[in-house]
C-alpha cells in the first residue's frame, strides 16, 4: 500500500474526529507520561505513528514535546492539522515511512497496528520505528489480541443524531484470526444526505509473536503485558514498551 492507495479511515474521518479521537489515549496517557514521557525531556521529537486525527498529538505538544505525526489517511490528517497546529503531518504508510531527522521515542496506541494484516508486514513497521528512533529512544504501542476480539468484536451499534447516522457490524473469524468491521454512514450536508460504507480488517497476533517480532529488528522490551496488569481498564489488549539499545550497549 503506497500513500496514493485509498484508506477506509478516509470514509469515517469525521465520524472518528468526533467520536473516538479521545476515546482511547486519555485512558491510556498516565501510562504514556509513566513508560515515555518521564524518560525524555520536553521539547525532544516524539513520532505519532498512525495518529488519527491528532487528538493524542495535540496533548504531546501541549506538554511541550515537538510530534511528528504519521498517517495513511489524507482525510484524517485534515482534521489533526486543525486539533494539532503546532505538529507536523506527514501522509505515510507505517510499513514504509521515512523520516529526515530520528526522534527520542515512538508511540502507537489504539490497536492501530492490527491494520497490519500479517506478522511479516507488522516486523516491517517495527523495522521502520528502529531506524527512526535515536539509540536509546522508547517505543510504546498496544494491539488487540484475540480475547480482545471476542468480547469486542460481535454485534452491531448504532450512533442516530438528527444531521448523522452511523451503523457498525463487527466479527470475528477465530480460524483466519481476523476482525471484520462493516461500517454504513450518513451526514446531511447543505440538505442533502450522502451514504459512506467502508470495511475494516483487522489480525489477531499472539503476544509471543509480537515479542519475537519486536526482538528480531533490534529492539529490546522493556515492558510487555495485558493492559490490566498495566492498569488500564481494556480487556483483551497488549500493551508493549522497547527501546532501542544506546550506542554503549552496542558496542
Amino acid at each position: 500500500m503506497d500513500t496514493e492507495s485509498r484508506s477506509p479511515y478516509d470514509g469515517m474521518a469525521w465520524f472518528y474526529n468526533r467520536y473516538w479521537g479521545n476515546q482511547f489515549f486519555e485512558r491510556i496517557y498516565p501510562l504514556v507520561e509513566q513508560e515515555v514521557l518521564s524518560r525524555i525531556s520536553p521539547g525532544c521529537r516524539i513520532l505519532d505513528l498512525c495518529c488519527g486525527t491528532g487528538q493524542l498529538a495535540a496533548r504531546l505538544g501541549s506538554a511541550g514535546y515537538d510530534v511528528l505525526g504519521v498517517d495513511i489517511s489524507q482525510e484524517m490528517l485534515i482534521y489533526a492539522r486543525q486539533n494539532a497546529p503546532n505538529a507536523n503531518f506527514v501522509v505515510a504508510d507505517a510499513r514504509s515511512f521515512e523520516l529526515s531527522a530520528p526522534v527520542f521515542a515512538a508511540l502507537s496506541l489504539f490497536d492501530s497496528l492490527n491494520h497490519i494484516m500479517s506478522i511479516v508486514e507488522l516486523e516491517k513497521v517495527f523495522e521502520r520505528v528502529h531506524t527512526s528512533l535515536k539509540p536509546g529512544g522508547i517505543f510504546m504501542f498496544d494491539l488487540n489480541v484475540e480475547d480482545g476480539f471476542l468480547q469486542r468484536w460481535k454485534g452491531s451499534f448504532s450512533i442516530v443524531e438528527a444531521d448523522h447516522l452511523f451503523v457498525a457490524r463487527s466479527s470475528y473469524d477465530r480460524a483466519e484470526k481476523i476482525g471484520r468491521l462493516d461500517l454504513t454512514m450518513f451526514r446531511l450536508r447543505e440538505d442533502v444526505w450522502h451514504r459512506r460504507d467502508e470495511v475494516f480488517f483487522q489480525r489477531a497476533y499472539r503476544p509471543e509473536e509480537i515479542s519475537q517480532a519486536v526482538v528480531a529488528v533490534g529492539f529490546t522490551i522493556v515492558k510487555a503485558g495485558l493492559a490490566e496488569e498495566f492498569g488500564l481498564s481494556s480487556q483483551g489488549r497488549l500493551v508493549v514498551v522497547a527501546r532501542k539499545p544506546a550506542i554503549a550497549e552496542l558496542s
